[in-house]
């Protein structure tokens, strides 16, 4: 079982995605982002897109009705719904689904984030939260099938509204469940890098016990992502089985990023 991020970039090689992952001989479910294609909607329809820093320091797009909205169209809709074409094109039968269908992927709604604005710390409540379950017999029942299944937001939370969340979260959520041998994430970037505008920064190894120290290196996206790859090694992987998974972050606009991938190239997290 393979479990593959592919971010919401403009960049990233779809088709060489979709190319590679029909020649795989196992089992795979899709967890993609679509980031680029909601912004290019936001401003096409005049919206102004809102992003707010915790107070712990982490940032995320504040998700009012627009930003779900927009969620709908970009990420469930028009992003999904391509992948899936790209995929049957290529002989696999995916299926496109957001957490919202068949309670694919249930969430918690925020209580609220706390963020410092003009000297003032507010606590905002917006439609976002946190992937707290899965169908885990609806995908096992695609997966046993022969169907790929490609996920995206919005989730459904505990009161059956669309709420955003973070697609790292949602990965390491499945991962809690499947255990994954190896967690594959395609971004627009060789790897991690230490400076964001220096491919040559590549980090090519992290152990999972480096992840703490490097998350205080970073700031912006970068720091959630660390946090969730925490996360993941800390909640997705029990006691006993610490070695069994490998997290790669790799280029997704290469000519062949998933092969490329599991060939070790990018920054292998063990």
């Amino acid at each position: 079982m393979l479990l593959i991020k592919i971010g919401g970039g403009k960049d990233l090689n779809l088709v060489g995605i979709a190319n590679d992952l029909s020649t795989l001989n196992e089992k795979f479910i899709i967890v993609h982002g679509a980031n680029a294609l909601r912004d290019e909607l936001v401003g096409k329809l005049g919206y102004q897109k809102r992003i707010v820093t915790s107070l712990s320091g982490y940032d995320s797009v504040f998700s009012d009705e627009h930003t779900i909205d927009m969620a709908m169209m970009a990420y469930a809709g028009l992003k999904n719904k391509r992948i899936v074409e790209l995929l049957q094109q290529k002989g696999v039968n995916a299926v496109g689904l957001s957490g919202l269908d068949g309670k694919t992927i249930q969430g918690k709604r925020n209580s609220g984030i706390k963020v410092r604005e003009n000297g003032k710390t507010l606590l905002l409540r917006d439609f976002s939260g946190k992937p707290k379950a899965i169908n885990k017999h609806l995908l096992d029942l695609l997966l046993d099938n022969g169907y790929a299944p490609v996920l995206s937001v919005p989730l459904i939370d505990e009161n059956n509204f669309a709420i955003n969340s973070e697609n790292d979260d949602i990965i390491a959520l499945l991962q809690s469940e499947y255990k994954a041998e190896k967690v594959i994430s395609l971004i627009e970037a060789p790897g991690f890098l230490l400076d964001k505008n220096d491919p040559s920064s590549l980090v090519p190894k992290m152990s999972r016990a480096g992840l703490e120290a490097m998350e205080q290196k970073v700031d912006g996206r970068m720091k959630r992502k660390i946090l969730a790859l925490r996360k993941l090694f800390g909640e997705g992987l029990p006691a006993g089985e610490e070695g069994n998974t490998t997290v790669i972050l790799s280029d997704g606009r290469t000519e062949n990023p998933i092969k490329d991938a599991l060939n070790g190239k990018g920054t292998i997290i063990q």
